[in-house]
């Protein structure tokens, strides 16, 4: 079958409207390490895929995985030292005060645990949120994707703190950082006002839904501090910004921000279905025995066995470190190339998480979605693979597996030098 035709047989089977990527969909047949195969053979540099965190079939991933299903597999309700083992680990390359953890299978589960505990705790019912975030699918986590300001129940979302559009112009970014902050007090507020009791607030810790803005330094510390005082708790999102993605184990350590429940997805079993929430026990504690959750598929020994060969990667190849210097001259070679496009309005990031946003001109910074789109699709027809996203669908994002190396960034640039060039022809 050609790809049309896999595409039609998609429909047939899933319903019209199953989302896929690009204009012309790729039907991928192999994967190793940064790079994806097509069915034609044909090599794609993956900029986009947090999922495979330690990179496409990792042998040490593979052979844990292997290993473990011609041993042994069972679910949560049985003994398993593998997942003890896990949970230590885990819990290990977290803040100490963070000393339980509850393992699901997906990262909407994880929110959910997150926020069911959240309100245990609290005694609340109100969540604060930016308003461009998504944290999940199910009717509790999906009331906060992009969730107006007021209006939706137990619901109160806030301007997302954007250094590059500012709610305000010509302030300074302490003052910026106090708007914001203001923001959120405002939440607050109206909650009180309207009698209902703060659960929480969740945000992902480096705002990868909102396209990864440059926040007002000491925003994400007091806006936790207003949070707390108001009686709620702090929940960060680490699906995507967590396992080193910026360089250090966990978004909320680059904002130095203390959280009290932390969420993890995708990236843990690098592909296999692995989620978890951690969080301070007494929290934890008391989460079980109100809601006595427990999931079938969770806390596996499969499940722990690819987990633990992620975290041994990363530690044994001392991927934060490659991480830390690939990420910032990936930046740094971007910003070179900016002045090349018009339409290159701002290139932030950390770690290997960039985004580039794409504008009409760079003085009105009028969002250019449909551009945003387009560069996406020409790369994906020059071998690399990412995505337009952010809150108006206007930033590059670029977020490789973490074996990203040098010689791959260097790829990467020559191909988008060469596209920038072509704008002009």
């Amino acid at each position: 079958m050609n790809t049309n035709e896999l595409i039609a047989r998609r429909d047939s089977l899933f319903g019209a409207g199953a989302p896929l990527f690009y204009n012309s969909p790729i039907h991928l047949v192999r994967g190793e390490g940064v790079w994806l195969y097509d069915a034609d053979g044909r090599q794609y540099l993956d900029m986009y895929n947090n999922i495979p965190v330690v990179g496409h079939c990792n042998p040490r991933v593979v052979e844990a995985l292997a290993k473990q299903a011609s041993t042994l597999n069972i679910h949560s309700r049985y003994i398993a030292t593998s997942v003890l083992d896990y949970a230590e680990k885990i819990l290990s390359v977290h803040a100490t005060h963070l000393d339980n953890v509850v393992f699901a299978c997906t990262g909407t589960e994880a929110n959910e645990i997150a926020m069911q505990m959240a309100k245990i705790v609290t005694g609340g019912e109100g969540f604060i949120c930016t308003d461009a975030t998504y944290h999940g699918h199910s009717e509790l986590v999906g009331s906060l994707t992009y969730s107006p300001r007021r209006g939706r129940k137990n619901v109160h979302s806030f301007a997302f703190p954007n250094m590059y559009r500012p709610l305000v112009d010509g302030v300074t970014e302490e003052e910026l950082c106090n708007l914001y902050l203001a923001e959120v007090q405002s939440a607050i507020d109206d909650f009180a006002s309207d009698g209902i009791k703060l659960a929480g607030i969740i945000m992902c810790s480096l705002f990868a839904n909102e396209g990864l803005p440059t926040v007002p330094k000491g925003f994400m510390k007091r806006a936790a501090e207003m949070v707390r005082a108001a009686g709620g708790v702090i929940i960060l999102d680490e699906v995507q910004a967590g396992f080193c993605r910026s360089g250090k184990w966990w978004g909320y350590e680059v904002m130095e921000a203390e959280p009290d429940i932390v969420t993890m997805g995708k990236p843990m079993g690098n592909g296999i279905p692995l989620a978890g929430c951690v969080a301070r026990s007494k929290y934890v504690e008391m989460f079980r025995a109100q809601k006595r959750y427990f999931n079938t598929f969770a806390s596996s020994p499969m499940q722990a066995a690819c987990g633990m060969a992620v975290i041994e990667e990363i530690e044994s190849r001392g991927l934060p470190a490659q991480i830390t210097s690939v990420g910032a001259y990936l930046r740094d070679e971007i910003l070179k190339l900016a002045p090349l496009s018009p339409h290159i309005g701002d290139v932030r990031g950390v770690g290997l998480f960039i985004s580039v946003e794409w504008v009409k001109d760079r003085d009105s910074k009028g969002a250019d979605t449909e551009g945003a789109a387009a560069m996406a699709n020409i790369l994906r027809d020059h071998g690399i693979l990412l995505s337009n996203a952010g809150a108006m669908g206007n930033v590059l994002k670029i977020r490789p597996p973490l074996v990203f190396e040098k010689q791959h960034a260097d790829f990467f640039l020559n191909i988008f030098k060469e596209v920038l060039l072509a704008e002009h022809d």
